[in-house]
């Protein structure tokens, strides 16, 4: 890393909100270095490569002085506090967990309300409920989270995981479930885990060696490793399964069967396409059997009965396909067809000795359930179009429970019986919102090159489509993820104000299988800002907003898209949020566990037809000066050791000293948080508060208060 200089902050730089929106706003001064880098040669400058250093004093100076500006400027929106007052109302309702048995008793999460952290509770059948775990206990600002939790079969232990401050890197406690005393030493330094029991002996983990001291947050984490934790012995004697120097992979994941007779590995270089072993537990000392040999395409064992395997694949399948094999001879061309591959979308979970297919129609839900042997016995029906998830539980259970929601049907809990197919209502949302009041609608617009994308649209009824609304049009597009319909409190704030929320089905998701992702990657990459632009452009000429109503959000990859998306068509949009988003596409892969995003993005690196494909985009890159850009408030984390804050700090101050006119471009840097998992309900509120005051008072909306 190049040389450092002293940060030079400006004085006085706090004036009121009402006169910066008239005015050019004063930002701190951001030093500026020499630092370059030559691609192919191409020289690239990065004057604000200082920043990436989260660990040095200026680049928390700098922090300091951009959040003084920032919340200085919040304090002066005059409709904050209101905002503030009707998100604690909304949210101050009993949040409840899909509920699952483990041993004698029935666990579920719930929040009181306003409860930083959610919290497990457990009963015997018929019994009344009592706390087992309370994060709200495990630090006094509610910044440190359960991260997740593994029982044995048996239900009498149980490891569980902490994040603090939202951190990926997690701590492991084991405790014995019927007293909760602690069993051995915390495990520290996991990160990218789940745990997976053996009996009641042990389980497997997955991690990193620790960056060293001092870059910790943004330090590469390469070899990720599979090892046994032996209950009773220190953490330096684990056992190293996979991984490490002799199959070095970068994401490795162990699981166990339920049966216990088989341990699951999956492992890859990439977020797409894995490798595939197993290993037989009932056998001391057997090797780990290749199932899978390379990473074109991805696999998981979804089930077992004896040495018959159950895998989930999309090998020659990209809407995927469930397939069986003897575990003798796993390769895939012994592979038999099960659940056959169809125009939707699968994903898939078992129960009760079923496999419930949940197919993606059109970004909807569309669930069926069929017998171990691949016959269909039924449909499932729903409680409407939206999203269903949660259809899975042991093999000898009689019910499970599924969670159904859209985003205007708050989620709900149903109880199912898996031999009569019925659903019954087991939780109902308590959020103070009337369905009825409003519709959600899905429309196929025509992206740039001709090709058709969904997009879903809530309002309330009854909305004039005069161009007026304020509206949010929310993307991601990207790793093959999937954006279904979802409720949102936080949105009741704009619905209620007689404004829009639309969610475009972007190439680079999963909601069309491979295919649709692939068209999204690499040197695709440029079709998901296209399907952006136009969402925004059918949205204006049906009237439903116009480009001075108009916000634009994303975050991670979404913050990406944002900013890409405010770099080409600063015109088309007044506002911008892109939070925690990779924005440096030249140097996202030196960061973290950032190189294995190379699958979706490529890398500088690549060839120089790659770099000059990325260098044209990269939103750090593509901004230029004397430029008019939307009212822009970037948001990221001091401990989103995911997608390191230097992204958005360096976005941020190459974005001040460029921008021109009086939209205010601002950043918003929370303290003891990550990528987004974990954060406290009062990070949440307060973050949320800002976005809408934000928002509202750039697209020149009063907000008033609902009767």
């Amino acid at each position: 890393m190049k040389s450092f200089y002293i940060l030079l902050l400006t004085s006085g730089v706090a004036v009121s909100a009402m006169a910066q929106t008239k005015k050019k706003m004063t930002y701190p001064t951001t030093k500026k270095d020499n630092t370059t880098d030559t691609y192919f040669g191409t020289t690239v400058p990065d004057p604000y490569r200082w920043l990436e250093n989260d660990q040095a004093e200026d680049t928390k100076a700098w922090v300091t002085a951009q959040n003084k500006v920032t919340q200085h400027y919040l304090a002066q929106i005059p409709y904050r506090d209101k905002i503030n007052k009707r998100l604690e109302k909304l949210w101050n309702y009993e949040k409840y967990g899909a509920p699952f048995k483990e041993g004698k008793y029935i666990y579920f999460f719930k929040n009181d309300g306003l409860q930083n952290q959610a919290v497990l509770y457990r009963q015997q059948e018929g019994g009344q409920p009592d706390i087992f775990l309370d994060p709200n206990k495990f630090s006094t600002d509610g910044t440190t989270s359960l991260a997740g939790i593994e029982f044995t079969k048996d239900g009498s232990l149980a490891a569980y995981q902490i994040s603090e401050g939202g951190s990926d890197w997690r701590k492991v406690i084991v405790i014995r479930t019927e007293d909760k005393s602690i069993i051995g030493e915390t495990l520290t330094d996991v990160k990218f885990s789940g745990l997976a029991w053996k009996g009641n002996e042990g389980f497997y983990y997955s991690s990193y060696d620790k960056p060293k001291e001092g870059s910790q947050l943004s330090g590469l984490t390469q070899h990720h490793k599979l090892y046994y934790h032996k209950l009773g012995t220190p953490q330096s004697q684990d056992v190293l399964i996979f991984g490490g120097e002799k199959t070095p992979r970068r994401y490795v994941q162990g699981s166990v069967t339920e049966d216990e007779k088989y341990l699951v590995i999956t492992a890859a270089n990439s977020t797409t396409g894995n490798e595939l072993y197993i290993q037989d537990l009932e056998k001391p000392g057997s090797a780990i059997v290749t199932v899978v040999d390379d990473m074109d395409s991805e696999h998981y064992v979804l089930d077992n009965e004896g040495t018959k395997l159950y895998i989930f694949t999309n090998l020659n399948a990209p809407n995927n396909r469930i397939v069986t094999v003897e575990a003798a001879s796993p390769a895939p061309a012994n592979w038999k067809d099960l659940i056959k591959e169809t125009e939707n979308v699968l994903n898939a979970g078992t129960g009760g000795g079923k496999i419930f297919a949940n197919y993606l129609k059109d970004a909807t839900s569309l669930v069926v359930q069929y017998n171990m042997q691949g016959q269909l016995e039924r449909t499932i029906e729903l409680p409407g179009v939206g999203t269903a998830s949660g259809f899975g539980g042991k093999k000898d259970e009689n019910e499970l429970y599924y969670t159904f929601t859209s985003y205007v049907y708050p989620p709900s809990i149903f109880k199912y019986s898996i031999a009569s197919g019925q659903s019954q209502l087991h939780k109902k949302s308590g959020v103070q919102f009337n369905p009825d009041l409003y519709e959600s609608k899905q429309v196929f617009y025509t992206s740039k090159d001709g090709t058709k994308v969904p997009m879903i649209i809530t309002h309330k009824k009854g909305i004039k489509l005069d161009g007026s609304n304020p509206t949010l049009l929310y993307g991601y597009g990207g790793f093959n993820v999937s954006l279904t319909p979802a409720f949102s409190t936080s949105n009741i704030i704009l619905l209620e104000q007689g404004g829009v929320y639309a969610v475009p089905n972007l190439r680079g998701g999963g909601e069309y299988g491979e295919k649709w992702h692939l068209a999204g990657t690499k040197m695709q990459k440029q079709n998901v800002f296209d399907d952006f632009i136009a969402a925004a452009e059918y949205l204006i000429e049906n009237k439903y907003t116009s480009s001075e109503k108009l916000a634009l959000a994303g975050g991670s990859n979404g913050g990406l898209l944002v900013g890409a998306v405010m770099t080409q068509r600063p015109d088309l949009f007044k506002v911008a949020f892109p939070a925690v988003g990779v924005l440096d596409m030249l140097r996202y892969n030196k960061f973290t566990a950032g190189a294995g995003w190379a699958y979706d993005y490529g890398t500088a690196e690549d060839s120089k037809e790659m770099f000059q494909y990325l260098y044209k985009y990269s939103p750090y890159h593509a901004l230029k000066p004397n430029t008019a850009y939307p009212a822009t408030m970037v948001t990221t984390a001091d401990h989103d050791d995911r997608v390191v804050p230097a992204h958005s700090f360096k976005f941020a101050a190459r974005l001040q000293e460029y921008h021109k006119g009086s939209n205010p471009v601002l950043i918003r840097i929370d303290t003891k948080a990550g990528h987004g998992a974990g954060k406290s309900t009062a990070q949440v509120i307060a973050e949320q508060t800002d976005k809408w005051a934000f928002m509202f008072y750039n697209l020149g909306v009063t907000y008033k208060e609902p009767q």
